[in-house]
């Protein structure tokens, strides 16, 4: 009987023993990595936001049409809004541009005043024309319709000479070298447009503004120019007539475009380029032109270097 309690005793100290020593070694396992949430790999898996390249306007504001969406920046590219309106909308009509920046002129871009010209389709087959526009930097959205109903741009251009007054040029129904255009007036702000006379031309359009609420000048001939055919308005668009350019002989046939006119102190200026072909001084020098009868009639002024800044 001693034995066998003897013998039970070692049995227990062994088991002990062997317990303690499994116990001892288990402990140094390292223990399993702890498993990320689901959350977490989810963002670990996902593609992350691709950072935005700002296209400058003026620095420090800019935008954006990278990922299909227009966004604007008004702190070099720190902070973005988005524009509450389709990238596709941006870039219809017969003219689309390269749709990897905005089509120039068809937007104003700065602290003040931020507003996009785009159409849409109405109810009607046709498109409608539209101002998105904010006045405290993209916080707060206004629409406004300029047309109903328009043809297909080829050219848009939207600007403002101050708070109230601004103005808006498309053409459209373009056959061969002939097309539309048409001007368009706010007074208020841009909440409601009204349509201008047109001029006596159906030529396709340069370029064309307002220096004021009453002067205003379209600029026609793009294929093939031989002249400036520049037509003015002195009383707000509700007539046009055509401005007499006196063009220096060395220069005819040289300075063919007329570029939109600027007011200078008491007249008026304005460059004139050369044509597609111009080959005068290696194609780039324009002729500046001053007017003081508010843009009815023109005089030579001097040549201009296109790095040459406007005096």
């Amino acid at each position: 009987m001693k034995k066998i309690i003897v013998g039970t005793a070692c049995l227990m100290s062994i088991g002990l023993l062997a317990g303690t020593i499994y116990f001892e070694k288990s402990s140094n396992i390292p223990s399993a990595a702890v498993q990320p949430s689901v959350q977490e790999q989810n963002l670990q898996s996902s593609p992350q936001p691709e950072k935005l390249e700002p296209i400058y306007e003026q620095e420090p504001v800019a935008y954006s049409l990278q990922n299909d969406q227009l966004q604007i920046t008004y702190d070099r590219g720190k902070s973005w809004t988005e524009v509450p309106l389709e990238k596709e909308k941006l870039f219809q009509g017969e003219y689309r541009g390269s749709e990897q920046e905005l089509i120039p002129n068809s937007y104003i871009l700065n602290e003040d005043r931020t507003a996009f010209l785009y159409t849409e389709d109405n109810n009607q087959n046709g498109k409608r024309v539209q101002l998105l526009y904010s006045l405290n930097k993209g916080d707060t959205w206004e629409e406004s319709v300029v047309q109903e109903e328009y043809a297909p741009l080829r050219f848009r251009k939207v600007d403002f000479t101050n708070e109230s007054f601004g103005y808006v040029i498309i053409s459209g129904d373009r056959t061969m070298s002939q097309e539309w255009t048409t001007v368009y007036t706010t007074s208020d702000g841009g909440e409601s447009w009204s349509q201008t006379a047109r001029p006596d031309t159906t030529r396709l359009i340069f370029d064309g503004g307002f220096v004021d609420k009453n002067i205003g000048f379209l600029s026609y001939g793009t294929i093939s120019p031989e002249k400036p055919d520049l037509y003015v308005t002195q009383d707000g668009g509700d007539s046009w007539k055509k401005s007499d350019v006196l063009i220096p002989e060395k220069y005819e046939k040289h300075f063919v475009m007329a570029e939109v006119p600027f007011q200078e102190e008491d007249h008026l200026g304005v460059l004139i380029k050369q044509g597609p072909d111009g080959d005068y001084q290696g194609g780039r020098v324009k002729g500046k032109f001053i007017s003081h009868d508010q843009g009815s009639t023109w005089e030579f002024s001097k040549e201009v270097d296109p790095n040459e800044p406007i005096e």
